[in-house]
């Protein structure tokens, strides 16, 4: 009788979420009444944890643990492998990953002897989760692909398996946030809205319109984002996710923080805080107890956003929250220097500082090293606050190459993906081809038994037929056309690319040169120049490779320019073909001269023997040749 009232319970905690809380009472109930320790009390024992890990995450542990010491003393290897991923579920949670790992690596090891595929889809989605936590987003993103082909190889068509391909989708979109390419995180996003929305799956379907939201914040679109984040907030309260619902209240205050609406702001900061209260996670109270004391300072009630944030640094000291630390110095440090205390501003910036150095936290340290500049220079250390100044520029200049590249791959990703679904089209097109003309073979023979009024008709069906692969044709060429096209239009886009990264690889190289003898002038800033240098190096790495990469788009998109070069002169060096290459690209002899590492006067040089070497009259144009050539 009572496995029959477990079952009855089980089933209805997948339907009626509403009644969660009477579900989880009579959960209790059943757990204290069942005495035998088997595969049945570590049920119950699961299905509380799942119910409480976001809510009341210690309680939630104390089932897991339970449930994985009944079924180790049991030998149920199934309760053994669930134990374990909840276990670390719990230390993921709380980004203790090294935790996390741990015991998702066992549970993975448990899964694979059982093949419980929808096990290791798990898994690999909290794997992606860490990947993407602590920056190895590319990994992230291929755990995440390869689990999208784990379900569509192993899971039954149903309403499961269009529920774990949303939430795959759902994380790649994440994943795309987080490397900045906002047009791939949206497609991601409406593929598993999509999901969500065939299975009427409101709960999950509010996870989609908050990555939405978040989305549309990132590029700027806030009042659309608001829009989202309400959409989503709607179903969390309805189904009292207070876990998510903390995080879509930040995102909204963020979104009016943006739109200078500072009284909405503080309202949801408030409101994130106290759901983040109520279901213990730290970090989201962190990254709400920050928000609200810097919209405070924003509104120079300084005493008071003073208490909030120092609550959050000492909770993100506590729990480890490095970036939420960073945040929160970087904040208190523009308090005390509007409050007039220059060397405590010096110290929270300096503490700032290190941990963000230590993490490769690049557009944090920016911004860091340009307030410490304002600092200094309120210090009256105008040369000191040039240097942090010249820092914060130099890392910018390398995050907006970062940015131009993650664009360009950005392009790539959808250039790849719209030339795939166009050869699958044109495949397509061509089966239909083939089937229509074995019937219309088919039909051919039937009428040629007809005799001559058959022979006519046939004879106009070939013609309709001749006529409609005339057309078929022509509108494959222009679709291959397209395509071809579009691969120009990407290499071009690549050249700019790497041209783009000649120059910087040697306007870094002049900048070393520079900071080296400002050491060797002035051995008092060595601190300061050798931080300079570091970050310097950290975001360059000149490979030999560049001359090679560059040379075979420009072949490409150039029709093979260094070939006909020698075809011309076939002594032509290679020094020489780089710089006819530059000029092909409209480059000024000052651009030239940066890429090359050398004066402009000896560009002009090279030029006047280039076009000596290439036997060109003296009234002929260099530049105007090389164009035509």
């Amino acid at each position: 009788m009572k496995f029959k009232v477990l079952l009855i319970f089980i089933l209805i905690s997948q339907f009626l979420n509403s009644q969660n809380t009477k579900l989880i009472d009579s959960l209790k109930i059943e757990l204290e009444s069942r005495k035998e320790d088997d595969s049945v009390k570590v049920m119950i024992l699961t299905r509380l944890h799942e119910k409480l890990m976001f809510s009341k995450p210690e309680e939630a542990k104390g089932y897991a643990l339970k449930g994985l010491e009944i079924s180790k003393k049991a030998n149920y290897k199934t309760g053994i492998a669930v134990g374990n991923m909840h276990i670390a579920d719990y230390y993921g949670n709380r980004n203790e990953n090294d935790s996390a790992l741990h015991y998702y690596a066992i549970a993975k090891k448990h899964f694979k002897e059982l093949n419980n595929t929808r096990g290791l889809i798990f898994i690999n989605h909290s794997l992606s989760s860490i990947e993407s936590t602590i920056g190895n987003l590319d990994k992230a993103a291929a755990i995440t692909k390869e689990n999208i082909e784990l379900i569509k190889t192993h899971e039954k068509e149903g309403e499961a398996k269009t529920k774990f391909i949303g939430a795959q989708h759902n994380s790649l979109s994440n994943i795309y946030i987080e490397k900045g390419n906002f047009k791939i995180a949206m497609t991601e996003a409406l593929k598993a809205l999509d999901c969500f929305e065939e299975i009427n799956h409101e709960s999950r379907k509010a996870d989609v319109l908050k990555q939405i939201g978040d989305i549309e914040s990132g590029q700027g679109n806030h009042e659309s984002s608001i829009k989202y984040f309400k959409e989503a907030l709607e179903i969390y309260e309805r189904f009292e996710e207070t876990f998510y619902a903390a995080y879509t209240y930040n995102s909204l205050g963020i979104s009016y923080q943006n739109l200078n609406d500072y009284a909405s702001a503080e309202k949801y900061f408030d409101l994130a805080i106290k759901n983040a209260e109520k279901v213990e996670d730290k970090l989201s109270l962190t990254n709400a107890l920050h928000n609200l004391g810097d919209i405070k300072r924003l509104q120079n009630k300084y005493s008071e956003a003073r208490n909030i944030l120092l609550k959050a640094k000492t909770i993100a000291e506590e729990e480890n929250i490095k970036l939420g630390l960073v945040n929160t110095l970087h904040s208190l440090s523009k308090i005390e220097f509007h409050l007039k205390n220059p060397s405590l501003a010096l110290k929270h910036n300096d503490e700032a500082i290190e941990i963000s150095e230590s993490l490769g936290a690049m557009s944090h340290l920016a911004d860091l090293y340009k307030y410490r500049s304002t600092i200094l220079q309120g210090l009256n250390r105008s040369n000191d606050a040039l240097e942090f100044l010249k820092l914060s520029q130099t890392i910018k200049d390398s995050l907006f190459t970062s940015k131009k590249y993650i664009q360009i791959e950005e392009l790539k990703t959808i250039y790849e993906t719209e030339k795939k679904e166009t050869e699958i089209l044109l495949q397509k097109q061509e089966i239909e081809s083939l089937n229509k003309g074995v019937e219309i073979s088919n039909l051919r023979k039937g009428l040629y038994a007809g005799g001559m009024f058959t022979f006519i008709a046939v004879s106009i069906l070939l013609y309709f037929g001749f006529k409609q692969r005339i057309k078929k044709n022509q509108i494959e060429r222009e679709k291959q056309e397209a395509i071809y096209k579009q691969e120009i239009e990407f290499k071009q886009k690549e050249l700019t690319s790497q041209t783009l990264h000649l120059v910087q690889k040697n306007t870094f190289i002049q900048e070393l040169k520079e900071n080296l003898v400002k050491i060797k002038q002035s051995p008092e800033l060595f601190k300061v120049e050798f931080r300079r240098l570091v970050m310097l190096l950290k975001k360059e790495s000149a490979e030999d490779k560049d001359w090679e990469v560059f040379k075979s788009y420009f072949s490409e998109v150039h029709n093979n320019f260094d070939k006909k070069l020698k075809d011309i002169y076939a002594n032509i060096s290679e020094k020489e073909i780089r710089l006819a290459s530059f000029i092909r690209m409209n480059l000024s002899t000052k651009e030239i001269a940066s890429m090359l590492n050398v004066m402009p006067d000896s560009v002009s040089k090279s030029k006047y023997r280039l076009k000596k070497k290439l036997n060109l009259p003296k009234e002929a144009d260099l530049n105007t040749f090389l164009y035509n050539l």
